[in-house]
This record gives C-alpha cells, structure tokens and sequence, in this order.
C-alpha cells in the first residue's frame, strides 16, 4: 500500500510580486508543498498566470486585520514567507506614512493572528541591508552585529520590522527568522528599481519606442546583487535551517558600481546610447556602498549563490524585450 505524504501548507504574501513569484515557483519544483498566497488585488496577477491553477490565492489586505485572520485561520500553515509590503526605497520618501502603515502594521497583523490561533508556524520576515544605512569604509564586509543607521523611511520601517520580530521571538516564542536580504535583481522586478529600469530603457530604445537616451540617478552607487531565483532558494532554506529571533544577512559578498552594472547591460545590446542624468532619479540622500558578509548565514545552511550576476543581467534584459515587444 502507497501511503501519500500530507503536503506541507506554505503561505506566500505578496505572491504576485517579484520575489513572492519566484519563491511560488521554487516551492512547487520543491515537491510535497501546498502553496497558498495573498495578495491585495487580483488584476495585478501576471507574474504568477503560469502557475496559478497550481496554487490557491486569497484576496486580502495585510494592514486589515480580520481579512489576514480570516485567511491564516482557513489555512494554518507551517510557514509563512512575508513578502509583501512597500519595498521601494525612492517611494518611501514621497510616501513615509503609507510605508510605515503598510510594512509595519502587515506584520504586527500576521504576529497577532498567530498568537489569538494558538499556531506557531516558521515566519521568515523580508528585512534588508538598507537597515545598516551609511557604513564607514572599515565596516565592510556589513555583519549582523554592524550598528543600523537607517537613512530612509524605507529602511526605519525595516528596522521596525526586523526588532518587532526579535521582540515577538522574545516576548511569545514565535518562530521567527529575521532575513536582511541585500539587492536582488532578475526577471520580474518592477522599473521603479534602478537596475530594471535601465533593462527597460535599452529595451525600448532596442524597438524604436525611446530615442537612443539612458535616464539615470546616482551612477556612483556600490551594491551587493544577488539573483532573485538564488534570494528565494535561501528564504527557504533560512525556515529550514536557521534559528528563530536570529537575524541573517542574505547576499553574495560582492560589490559593483551601478555605473559598472549599467555597462555590463549595454554591453548586451547592439545599441548605441547617450547617458543622460534625471534629477527626479536622483534621492534625498542615497546610501553610497553596502556589501555584505553572508557568513553566518553560509555557515548555518550550506547555502551559495548558483546563478552568475552576467546571466542575472541577460535574464532581466530578455524579460523587459518580451514585455516591450
């Protein structure tokens, strides 16, 4: 007799957006997962079209309470990756209290909800290496133990994020992995991120829909890029393997210039460009190098990014020329 294994019950936030998307498909390649999702509307659903008969999507607002009650109770899963929220760091400025709202109170409604339940299933939690802000030049490699110095409304709302899931770990014993997740780019990220919108642009200009001109911000910029298919690998494995109320930096160790990416694009084309810089582009205060030490969190899962950051940038570059074709 064939003695089928119960499905594990995984609940993605966000499920439509970049990561949330990419996360659905790596768990359903995974094998014995049931994976269910919420996101806040459903006409915004295009990253997900290929997979959606093979996962259950409830329509539900995270800052509403009783709608996240409603659907964790329908499901009580064994793990909730929280991915949704406002993660634009340029939005943040011209929005704080809707980031603040939105990031802070999604949460704190999933928290809650799983205390009132009696559940305690493993809660990854989206922080970000924005939480570390402005780093001195001898603090790099950024470790987990480097002071946070957010310098944005975004990144307040992450560290907010990042201590009200330690003090939840400490206060209700909830299984809680904090990840600070540095830059990650690939196919689906929304153009109001630098690195996705410059793929746009050449794919644009590649059509004929744009004159042969770049818009740029600040060209000047040092990130750690990691590719979104090897980010949710890792989120997976941290509800797998990390400890709860700990904190893990998710990131390749490597740093490039925004200059040096924007480069590396065009080198992928045939086009010829002029570089033009945009002042809206440009931010109040923009964080000038953030390159992290993954240690701890190597150490603790064995993980490593597989994917090479040129096929990262061929990826997102095929992507936008199939979406402005």
């Amino acid at each position: 007799m064939v003695v089928e294994m119960k499905k594990q019950k995984v609940l993605i936030t966000g499920i439509a957006g970049f990561a949330g998307s990419h996360l659905a498909e790596y768990l359903l390649k995974s094998g014995n997962i049931e994976v269910f999702g919420i996101e806040v509307s459903a006409k915004n659903t295009a990253n997900i079209d290929a997979i959606k008969n093979k996962i259950k999507i409830f329509k539900c607002d995270i800052t509403n309470a009783s709608d996240v009650k409603n659907v964790i109770k329908e499901i009580k899963p064994e793990k909730i990756f929280h991915l949704a929220g406002q993660s634009s760091v340029q939005l943040s400025w011209e929005k704080p209290w809707e980031t603040f709202f939105i990031n802070i109170n999604g949460q704190l409604n999933i928290f809650k909800t799983v205390i009132e339940l009696k559940i305690n299933p493993y809660i990854q939690i989206a922080c970000s290496s924005e939480e570390y802000g402005i780093i001195n030049r001898n603090e790099i490699p950024i470790k987990e133990t480097s002071p946070l110095k957010p310098s944005s409304p975004y990144a307040v709302s992450k560290v907010t994020q990042d201590y009200l899931g330690l003090q939840y770990y400490i206060s209700h014993k909830l299984n809680i992995i904090r990840t600070r997740a540095f830059t990650h780019i690939g196919p689906r990220q929304n153009d109001s991120f630098a690195i996705s919108n410059f793929a746009k642009q050449i794919a644009m200009i590649e059509r004929g829909k744009k004159p042969p001109i770049v818009k740029v911000g600040n060209l000047n910029s040092i990130r750690d890029f990691t590719d979104v298919r090897d980010m949710v690998s890792a989120y997976w494995l941290a509800t797998e393997k990390c400890k709860p109320g700990e904190a893990y930096n998710i990131c390749s160790g490597k740093g490039y210039r925004i200059k040096e990416v924007l480069n590396i694009l065009l080198s992928l084309s045939k086009i010829k460009v002029k570089i033009k810089e945009d002042p809206d582009r440009m931010r109040p205060l923009d964080v000038p190098i953030l390159i992290g030490d993954n240690s701890k969190f190597v150490q603790q899962t064995g993980w490593e990014p597989k994917i090479k950051f040129r096929q990262t940038l061929f990826d997102l570059l095929n992507y936008w020329r199939e979406k402005v074709s």
